[in-house]
């Protein structure tokens, strides 16, 4: 019998794990609410027609495909049978796909409904993703993502709320040396014009998108291989910049960019967030291209630094993300972040608050069977009062029912024998004291009451 194992790139969450990720899934979802988003969720695989040309030539070689039910050969042309190649059948046997972000199903839930929905819409979804990616420190082909979405307005002040969004979450979640990289792809676009080779822009984004892997040089190398002369390639590279982002800067780059109204109005955009007051660690970094195709205005990343991992958290405008499933000019911007990672970060830095992995607040300890009864109903009446209580289920000895409690991180034991029963008075143990006080039941659900 084959040993029991998991797919590569996924993992199992144990209850301890489990309770951290609620801290911080918790953390960002209350954030969420209290700036008036409402919550969504979307199926997990979703038709292929919804997801493949929305992410860029990368991005779609990563959806995972889902094979037809069935007979999945049987609408293969007798000519693709011959000759079988992956590339080839896939159109006939495979038409859906686990997603691969939740934007996209996002944008398709409100072509679906948008005659349901008052916009502007804010929605937030904290769901699973799929990625057929490789699997490495950081990178996972399951993992978890926790979208905030604005749709309907194309307002620059729903990127500063979003932006507002991400210190807030950052500060909550103990991460305060977090540092948000923005940029705007109209500057890209600009960028490209001013290399002189704007239908080359999605390879420039492409190759600029790797900067932080390979660097200047391996972004010259790539920028080469797409086609780029040496000069067109210097004239990219001599307009990334990643400096604190303030009037002087965004003058600089407005200077170097002056003849192209897209960095203009990119520069515009950016002085306009600036102006609303957000209080976040902000830097201008024109090397962030975020690859995704149907990105168009701002763009941010937000990174944790010295953490080993690249982007956290990240997101951008979109201005016709909804056109591609017939809704024209709704515009929406939105921001996700990486729970897995944001996870990996705080493990690391030992910065999860004490106690979260505690379920259980109270143990009933039975003496003997003849005392289940009793410590049932004391659980019941506990509970009520809103303590998460347990019995042990077997009338074992006691140190091996403290030993329990102690295992599992309960702070409290109460102790029921035929003595206790009798007199009314009952032992709770403040397991991680070593002390213990004796109790009327009236006394002790008046000490949890309160």
């Amino acid at each position: 019998m084959d040993k029991p194992s998991l797919p590569s790139g996924t993992r199992d969450f144990a209850p301890a794990v489990m309770a951290r990720r609620r801290f911080i899934t918790g953390t960002i979802e209350g954030i969420y609410r209290l700036h008036g988003f409402a919550q969504l969720e979307t199926p997990a695989m979703e038709n292929l027609s919804v997801l493949l040309g929305k992410y860029g030539d990368e991005g779609d070689k990563l959806v995972f495909r889902i094979l037809n039910s069935g007979d999945f050969l049987s609408d293969v042309p007798e000519q693709h049978r011959a000759a079988p190649e992956a590339k080839s059948l896939l159109p006939y046997v495979a038409a859906k796909g686990l997603r691969y972000d939740l934007t996209v199903p996002f944008a398709r839930f409100v072509a679906m409904n948008r005659h349901l929905l008052h916009f502007p819409f804010r929605r937030y979804q904290i769901q699973p993703v799929w990625r057929a990616d490789r699997p490495q420190k950081g990178r996972y082909r399951e993992f978890w993502q926790c979208d905030a979405d604005v749709i309907g307005t194309r307002s620059l002040m729903a990127e500063a709320d979003l932006l507002l969004i991400m210190h807030e979450a950052f500060t909550a979640l103990g991460l305060p040396d977090y540092r948000i990289r923005v940029s705007n792809r109209l500057i890209l676009e600009a960028i490209a014009e001013h290399a002189g080779r704007p239908e080359l822009f999605r390879a420039m984004v492409v190759a600029i998108d790797k900067w932080d892997k390979i660097g200047a040089d391996g972004v010259k190398r790539e920028l080469a291989t797409a086609g780029f002369t040496e000069e067109e390639s210097t004239r990219v590279l001599d307009c990334m910049q990643q400096n604190s982002i303030d009037a002087a800067s965004l003058d600089e780059l407005g200077q170097k960019l002056a003849a192209y109204p897209k960095a203009l109005q990119g520069l515009d955009a950016l002085r306009t967030i600036l102006g609303s007051g957000i209080k976040a660690n902000l830097i201008l970094d024109t090397a962030l291209a975020r690859g995704l195709d149907y990105y168009t205005g701002c763009i941010f990343e937000a990174e944790i630094p010295d953490s080993g991992f690249g982007s956290v958290s990240s997101g951008g405008r979109y201005d016709d993300l909804t056109g591609v499933f017939g809704v024209k000019d709704l515009s929406g911007v939105g921001i996700s972040f990486g729970i897995d990672r944001l996870y990996d970060v705080l493990e690391a830095r030992a910065a999860f608050p004490a106690g979260l992995d505690m379920s259980t607040e109270l143990l009933l300890c039975p003496m003997d069977d003849s005392c289940m009864n009793q410590c049932f109903n004391m659980a019941m009446e506990l509970r009520r009062l809103g303590v998460s209580a347990e019995v042990y289920p077997d009338a074992a000895k006691l140190r091996k029912q403290l030993d329990h409690a102690n295992q599992r991180n309960i702070p409290y034991a109460i102790i029921v024998g035929s003595e206790e029963m009798n007199s009314g008075i009952f032992p709770l143990k403040h397991l991680s004291k070593g002390s213990q006080e004796m109790l009327s039941l009236q006394d002790l659900y008046s000490r949890f009451r309160s």
